[in-house]
């Protein structure tokens, strides 16, 4: 894994290794910021679910204001704590421990831009997506990385689906707040 682009551009990034591990493909990491290319720089990101926190790292190099970090496990947050400090944007960013639940439940702050992205078989995807909803900015943007398989909701809140992407056996749902016009 790598940085593609920006400050921190070709940087390796550590990850975890195993079967529970998941990290999102350089493809549909590089189509992901391709389809926000022009609404990341300036804006407060969320990394839910954050693993080696590539995505997240991904958006501070291509200029995001700050990037939140939340994983439940304290090894993905070591690693996503390297991979901060080897790119040089750990300031910038601020790392969590909690399980989403908790965190969003919980959370005062409001995000421009959040990535969900949680273990398949978990069952979580839906339930997280309707407790990020209400903490994201009036032009917020969900980005959600899910089995091509699983039923995504139309709309959640002031959000309504605006496109879907397939990756092979992967698909990326984006919600967009609805603009009062």
């Amino acid at each position: 894994m790598r940085v593609i682009t920006g400050s921190a551009r070709g940087k390796h990034l550590e990850t975890l290794t195993g079967v529970a591990v998941r990290p999102t493909s350089e493809l549909v990491k590089e189509a992901i910021f391709s389809i926000i290319q022009f609404d990341i720089e300036g804006r407060r990101f969320l990394d839910l679910f954050a693993g080696s926190g590539q995505i997240g790292i991904e958006a501070l190099s291509r200029g995001a204001e700050s990037a939140t970090f939340i994983d439940a496990a304290t090894e993905s947050l070591d690693i996503v704590r390297r991979n901060l400090k080897s790119t040089g944007l750990e300031k910038q960013a601020v790392v969590f421990k909690s399980d989403y639940s908790s965190y969003l439940t919980n959370c005062k702050s409001k995000y421009d831009i959040a990535f969900i992205d949680p273990p398949y078989a978990e069952g979580k995807l839906i339930d997280a997506l309707q407790k990020t909803a209400p903490i994201m900015s009036d032009y917020g943007i969900i980005i959600c990385e899910h089995p091509h398989t699983t039923d995504m909701p139309q709309d959640v809140g002031e959000f309504p689906i605006k496109k879907q992407y397939r990756y092979g056996k992967i698909m990326i749902s984006l919600y967009t707040k609805q603009s009062e016009k």
